[in-house]
């Protein structure tokens, strides 16, 4: 039996299908309410590229339907927001049928179902470009935890929610067994990545714990800066540096990995480190907290890893080896004048 393609039965008869059972309204646009008790509207988007930002070859569509969401409510998170709205706009190529773009959807609301977003909205555009995604999420900063915040202070804690250099090492995983597959002729089976189940994980379907931003503010413990990290812990540091005006002090032993992350580095020859600084899409918050709040901080929120701290502006950034050689973080992205 041939699949059903979008032509076969029209965008509004898709739309209301992928609705259906969702517990989400279809609407043309999303209209969030602001109570009185709201500080600030904050904003993110994510644009994702087929062959850019992932590779249908071995991303199954929920996954990457629930990481795309995620990328999306990274920064709500980050900016101490609580989830609100969400609008995707997909941008569909005639290779794709329609039950591959609900497989796709059936991720995102999953996601917004575990992020706490109460409207969404979805649009579908052709693409002569495979498959696009583009997302915009809206967030509401209460305006108690804007009163709370307190101007960044040099030796504020730098703190990041979980391992990092994971995700870059599952990618490496994932196009390594893409070329053997794609060199064999006759064996077609399926990798055994059980191995690399947790990395291979990362990548795939990284998540964000969704009571983050409630107990910190429960714990009265708000972040005078916060970072979402999605392109390497080194764009988060720079712009740490950039928007507080000081500098920041990053120690190589604090930082931390997954198990087997360096075994696998030996295998690639990749070094976690520079996976962690460079690689991307760990997916993880980096929070800076009052060093006052230390004490606290570390018995609430274990999940969390002190890596650092704030420090005098001419400082800059910079990564503190065991020896207490501090070397200048640079990323991709940025040039020093």
């Amino acid at each position: 039996m041939a699949e059903e393609t979008f032509s076969d039965i029209g965008k509004m008869e898709a739309l209301r299908r992928l609705f259906e059972g969702t517990g989400f309204t279809m609407k043309d646009n999303c209209s969030l309410k602001i109570s009185k008790e709201a500080g600030s509207v904050v904003n993110s988007s994510v644009m994702m590229t087929e062959g850019i930002d992932f590779d249908l070859t071995y991303f199954p569509l929920k996954h990457l339907g629930f990481k795309a969401v995620t990328a999306a409510t990274g920064e709500i998170y980050a900016a101490m927001a609580h989830p609100g709205a969400l609008a995707v706009r997909l941008g569909i190529s005639s290779k794709i049928d329609f039950s591959r773009i609900k497989e796709l959807w059936e991720g995102m609301v999953t996601a917004a179902g575990k992020y706490g977003y109460t409207e969404l909205s979805l649009d579908l555009l052709p693409s002569v470009n495979g498959l696009l995604i583009g997302i915009s999420a809206v967030g509401v900063r209460a305006l108690l935890t804007e009163k709370r915040r307190l101007a960044a202070k040099s030796m504020d804690l730098i703190c990041v929610s979980g391992n990092l250099g994971g995700a870059f090492m599952g990618m490496q995983i994932l196009e390594r067994e893409k070329q053997k597959f794609l060199k064999r002729k006759t064996d077609r089976s399926q990798p055994d990545l059980s191995e690399f189940k947790h990395l291979v994980g990362e990548y795939l379907k990284p998540e964000i714990n969704p009571s983050c931003v409630s107990l910190l503010e429960d714990e009265e413990i708000i972040p005078s800066h916060g970072y979402f990290v999605d392109r390497g812990l080194s764009d988060a540091v720079k712009r740490l540096v950039r928007d507080s005006g000081l500098g920041a002090k990053i120690y190589v032993e604090r930082l931390p990995f997954a198990s087997g992350t360096f075994d696998l580095g030996k295998k690639f020859n990749i070094d976690p480190i520079s996976a962690a600084f460079n690689g991307g899409d760990d997916f993880r918050l980096l929070f800076t907290i009052p060093i006052g709040s230390h004490d606290k901080f570390r018995h609430d929120f274990q999940t969390f890893d002190i890596i650092g701290h704030l420090a005098k502006p001419d400082v800059g950034a910079v990564l503190v080896t065991p020896e207490g050689v501090e070397l200048p973080i640079t990323a991709q992205g940025w040039v020093t004048l």
